[in-house]
């Protein structure tokens, strides 16, 4: 496997879009969780980036499913096993590059249900091969806002998102009513979305 750090950069998310804006012929690709925050923030303290993966999926997913189900009728096309397969743990990407793109989708993270207004983009050169030459196409990448990035880890709330999350704070501190009118937005069950323990391990 590649040399590389744990600690992913700018540069590897911008390696991830082009890899899959490639593959599925896509204009948008999303970035969601901890690694979606280098979108607009490239340089976050080093235990922010501490990460193997980015997960991610294309715009074009519902697209690229049908496109490829009418070409293979009795296969089940699934982007994100797709992007496992060619990009995944363990994968020659993965070998090539030191970190590897987990596939996701847009279910995967709970996210608020207007994340999309408040989301970071950012235009991403991509070389596409066309009648023999290389030409260059913008592609965007687009991630939730940090503040809906800690929605979604609050939700998931494991002991590695917990760390994320204080850290985070501890870097810029968060507005917690401001969070947690984020959380309530969401599809999160209601019982869980007003729990207290969401917001509790915000420090004072």
């Amino acid at each position: 496997m590649a040399a590389g750090s744990l600690r992913r950069t700018i540069e590897d998310v911008e390696r991830t879009v082009r890899a899959i804006a490639t593959e599925f012929d896509t204009d948008t690709v999303v970035i969601i969780g901890s690694q979606a925050i280098l979108l607009g923030w490239p340089d976050p303290p080093p235990v922010l980036r501490h990460s193997p993966e980015i997960d991610a999926f294309p715009g074009c997913t519902t697209i690229w499913e049908a496109r490829e189900k009418a070409r293979y009728p009795d296969e089940t096309p699934d982007a994100s096993e797709h992007i496992n397969a060619l990009f995944g743990d363990g994968s020659q990407f993965h070998e090539t590059h030191g970190f590897y793109i987990d596939g996701v989708d847009q279910n995967t993270a709970v996210l608020p249900e207007d994340w999309r207004t408040r989301a970071i983009v950012r235009r991403i050169e991509v070389d596409k091969l066309e009648t023999g030459k290389v030409v260059k196409r913008m592609v965007t990448a687009m991630a939730p806002s940090p503040e809906d990035v800690i929605v979604a880890k609050l939700a998931r709330l494991e002991e590695k998102d917990r760390s994320f999350v204080e850290a985070f704070h501890a870097a810029r501190p968060l507005n917690a009513e401001l969070i947690e009118r984020r959380i309530r937005s969401t599809k999160m069950d209601s019982v869980v979305a007003g729990a207290p323990r969401h917001l509790q391990i915000l420090p004072d």
